[in-house]
């Protein structure tokens, strides 16, 4: 079942705050611009586990082609059963939750999940589970198609084109355990949507009740200016924020804003027009409380996929969300 969210949070923050941030960022190290090998992906996820902050920590984002890499690279990192020295060692945790994206062909990458979940359900494999997968589509029947092969335990996010009217891709994913994406932003300034489309998208899996993750491009908590990748002549471009994109979704769901709402919120430069505060999230004159976030959360606003966690969580601290 899709669903957002994570326990085990620090007490000391507000409930609102908690309730909108934790299991917010999927961890995805091995795109760009980070572009990590899996060894160093791998063990930048296990750092970001054992870190203040795993509370926010969502999946590792991987290629189902590279699974069996994954399996190498974290064959040490993974709770489950080591041998160390002669002896065999516990190490406890829940299973490493991945989302594996999916290629060209989905059965035979629906057959890498299957090999890699049978494996890694042994303690001795080291634990981890993909429970997730994600791919793109063109067309609604692009959906019908796929929905059709996929297994009942894997639960998928379909990558919707926004440069063109999507409420038919969106509406082909209501009534399923099925999810939509989108994607924010990219290495080039073109590849950054704009607030209209992106607020099209948001209400259009709102009124079809369908979930939705979101991709690429959203390293920072507000909209702002910035360089698209760590190249030193790498192009800038306006990057949309997560704050703008999660709290916009969660009021919209709430019936608090409308479309034209949405786009203004999406739109915002203005860090002092969001707080955090014990009685709710605040953009502006509009506030959510615990409830109503933790279930745009669970239900709505799911997820969105980073290849750096230290980025927004700094840039969190830095506004003293965190």
């Amino acid at each position: 079942m899709i669903g957002g969210g994570c326990d085990g949070y620090a007490v000391f923050m507000h409930a609102p705050t908690r309730a909108l941030l934790a299991g917010l960022i999927d961890y995805a190290g091995l795109f760009p611009p980070a572009s990590l090998s899996i060894d160093r992906a791998v063990e930048e996820y296990a750092r970001h586990l054992r870190s203040d902050d795993a509370w926010m920590l969502g999946t590792f984002i991987c290629p189902a082609a590279k699974l069996r890499e994954f399996s190498r690279a974290a064959a040490m990192l993974l709770p489950g059963t080591h041998a160390t020295s002669g002896y065999r060692e516990m190490t406890g945790g829940e299973p490493w939750r991945i989302s594996a994206l999916i290629g060209d062909d989905l059965a035979a990458d629906l057959e890498i999940v299957h090999r890699f979940n049978d494996h890694h359900s042994v303690e001795d494999h080291g634990l981890a589970v993909v429970a997730t997968i994600e791919m793109k589509v063109q067309s609604a029947s692009d959906i019908d198609r796929s929905l059709d092969m996929l297994p009942e335990h894997l639960s998928p996010f379909f990558e919707i084109p926004v440069d063109r009217d999507c409420r038919g891709m969106v509406a082909a994913l209501a009534g399923e355990d099925a999810a939509a994406k989108v994607r924010c932003g990219g290495v080039q300034p073109s590849m950054i949507p704009p607030i209209e489309s992106v607020a099209a998208f948001i209400e259009a899996c709102a009124q079809a009740g369908v979930p939705f993750k979101a991709t690429a491009g959203l390293h920072h908590p507000v909209r702002s200016e910035h360089a698209l990748s760590y190249a030193a002549d790498a192009p800038r471009g306006v990057m949309h924020g997560f704050l703008n994109v999660f709290l916009g979704a969660a009021l919209l769901r709430a019936g608090e804003i409308d479309r034209r709402g949405l786009e203004r919120i999406l739109d915002e430069t203005d860090p002092s027009a969001f707080r955090s505060s014990e009685n709710g999230i605040s953009w502006r004159d509009r506030t959510l409380d615990v409830t109503r976030l933790s279930q745009a959360r669970e239900h709505f606003a799911i997820s969105y996929g980073s290849c750096s966690f230290d980025e927004p969580t700094t840039d969190l601290r830095s506004l003293g969300w965190l």
